[in-house]
């Protein structure tokens, strides 16, 4: 089965473009990782490639190593940052795995023992902490 053809108009693609802002915590040629705007735990980072592919299953394989050696830098600086028990990192597949926004993207979550995730559907979290937040992290990346 092939996936739908990649949406230019996606949200991820328009914060990409600048057309949508976000908090940014790292961007290289490659990659942007950014706060989640609805985060399951305080750090709650994405990191997303800047070629477009809906997901890893149409993605650029060049493009792959960038992609992951952001995501282990951004996972590292967020479990110092938030002082994590363990870093979740989530990938999804299409509606069926979970994906509900079509850019490839890998969530970044820490992880503390014995506290539960909020739901990821939950409520806009406040700006101010979405930027207190990306400043923790700016400050673990050094």
């Amino acid at each position: 089965m092939t996936s739908p053809a990649y949406d230019s108009n996606n949200i991820f693609a328009k914060i990409l473009k600048g057309d949508i802002p976000s908090v940014r915590v790292y961007e290289d040629e490659h990659t942007v990782a950014f706060m989640d705007v609805m985060p399951q735990s305080p750090g709650h980072t994405l990191v997303v490639p800047k070629s477009p592919s809906r997901n890893l299953l149409d993605a650029d394989p060049a493009a792959l190593p960038h992609l992951i050696t952001t995501v282990q830098k951004i996972a590292v600086a967020v479990q110092e940052a938030f002082d994590a028990d363990g870093v979740y990192i989530a990938q999804f597949n299409e509606p069926a795995a979970g994906q509900t926004v079509f850019h490839l993207h890998f969530h970044i979550i820490p992880r503390h023992e014995g506290v539960a995730l909020k739901p990821h559907s939950g409520k806009m979290e406040d700006g101010a902490i979405l930027a207190e937040n990306a400043r923790k992290i700016v400050e673990a990346l050094g």
